[in-house]
C-alpha cells in the first residue's frame, strides 16, 4: 500500500512536479502501477496504467516464482535501451506482473508461459522487473543508459 509520508510526497514531488527521472526495480517497477493484488488490492503509484497479478504460466513446468535469466524481446524504443538488442539476457526474481493498460509503455518483455512486462516507461519514469544490478552486461549498460539520459 502506498502510504501518504514525508517520503511519499518527496516522491511525488521531484518524480511529478520536478520531472526527474525514476528508475523502479523490481517492486519499485510495481509500485508504478494503478493497483496491486498481492494479498488484498492496495493502490499503487499510478503512474503506468495497468495491475500487478500473479504469474500463471500456461506450462506447468515453468515455476512460480519466476526466478532465473531470461531473453529480453525489445518491443520499443527509448534512450535507456541504446546498445541493447532482443536476446539479451535479464535477471528476474518475482511471482507477480505487471499488466499494463496500455501496451504503448512497454518497452520489453520475456516469455515465461506468457509475456511478461520486462520494461515500461511512462515520462520520466522507467521499470524495469528483473534486477539490472545483478543482470550482468545487459544490467551495465541499462544503468548506465538510465544515468546518463536528459530527459
Amino acid at each position: 500500500m502506498v502510504e501518504k509520508t514525508g517520503l511519499y510526497d518527496a516522491l511525488l514531488e521531484a518524480v511529478e512536479i520536478d520531472a526527474k527521472p525514476f528508475l523502479g526495480i523490481c517492486v519499485g517497477m510495481q509500485m508504478m502501477a494503478s493497483f496491486g493484488h498481492e494479498y488484498q488490492t492496495t493502490k499503487g503509484l499510478d503512474w503506468v496504467a495497468g495491475d500487478i497479478e500473479p504469474i500463471e504460466p500456461t506450462d506447468p513446468s515453468l515455476k512460480v516464482p519466476h526466478m532465473g535469466w531470461n531473453d529480453l524481446v525489445i518491443t520499443g524504443t527509448h534512450p535507456v535501451l541504446a546498445g541493447l538488442r532482443n536476446g539479451d539476457h535479464a535477471y528476474f526474481v518475482h511471482s507477480y506482473h505487471f499488466v499494463l493498460a496500455d501496451q504503448a509503455h512497454r518497452l520489453a518483455h520475456v516469455d515465461y508461459g506468457a509475456e511478461i512486462s520486462a520494461i515500461v516507461s511512462s515520462g520520466t519514469r522507467i521499470g524495469m522487473q528483473f534486477h539490472p544490478e545483478k543482470s550482468q552486461s545487459t544490467g551495465l549498460r541499462l544503468i548506465s543508459n538510465f544515468l546518463n539520459w536528459r530527459p
